[in-house]
């Protein structure tokens, strides 16, 4: 139960006295370690992520996403050209030790007045998954909406697609439920499910992220010494 309440007894949620809107996040490079995310440009990167897309051979990676596989270059250089004139945000994401782009990623549902934020439209080929360079990217982007004066960062997905929903609670972001038949796509219905990171969350979980990501948490081999889901787990308000 809320501790606040109105004039007329009811509770009511905590104030926020000096809110102002956030601050829209910008077309610009955000570096880090290991990876490069860089604004998407058609004319630089959609051959590079042509390329890239092109090495996932059984289709695996596209069954939750409403859009792909794409048979030509043509067909995906139009989606991209899309991309670009809609609400989404999109950024290739370039590996510093790679040097192609093997990459995409997005913010979207962009609500400044309320300081909400998705991630969204990921697609990583099978070269760049489970790399410290794919999950600094993660961090990159939810650091950059933070440090903007974003409240809520969320994450949605098929509830059937599992592999999403672990990823979402290893980067620290809480399970807040499933939206039932909240779409249509690819001719097939899709319950969602939400997961989100809140502003008050995210000193604890920079901290989970720059733990991970010291170059001293990985031996000679590369192998981790510690697990990012455990070091965010004990953030986490829920598990789905």
């Amino acid at each position: 139960m809320s501790p606040f309440l109105s004039d007329q007894g009811q509770p009511i949620g905590f104030p926020i006295p000096d809110w102002e809107p956030s601050r829209p996040p910008a077309r610009e490079v955000m570096k880090g370690q290991y990876c490069r995310l860089e604004p998407l440009n058609l004319d630089k990167h959609s051959r590079e992520l042509y390329s890239a897309i092109s090495s996932d051979q059984d289709g695996a990676s596209w069954t939750y996403l409403a859009y792909g596989p794409f048979e030509s270059f043509e067909d995906y250089h139009h989606w991209l050209s899309g991309c670009l004139k809609s609400d989404p945000l999109f950024f290739a994401i370039r590996p510093i030790c790679v040097g192609r782009v093997l990459g995409l990623a997005s913010y979207v549902n962009i609500d400044l007045l309320n300081g909400c934020i998705e991630v969204g439209h990921l697609y990583f080929s099978e070269r760049f998954k489970r790399t410290p360079a794919a999950t600094e990217a993660m961090y990159l982007m939810m650091r950059h909406a933070f440090d903007l004066g974003f409240r809520r960062y969320s994450w949605k997905c098929d509830s059937l697609n599992a592999a999403s929903r672990a990823a979402a609670e290893r980067l620290g972001l809480s399970y807040e439920g499933v939206f039932r038949n909240a779409k249509v796509y690819n001719g097939r219905n899709r319950d969602t499910a939400w997961f989100a990171a809140i502003d008050s969350e995210w000193p604890a979980l920079r901290k989970a992220f720059e733990t991970w990501l010291n170059p001293s948490n990985f031996d000679e081999a590369g192998n981790q010494r510690k697990r990012l889901s455990d070091l965010t787990a004990p953030i986490l308000k829920e598990r789905g």
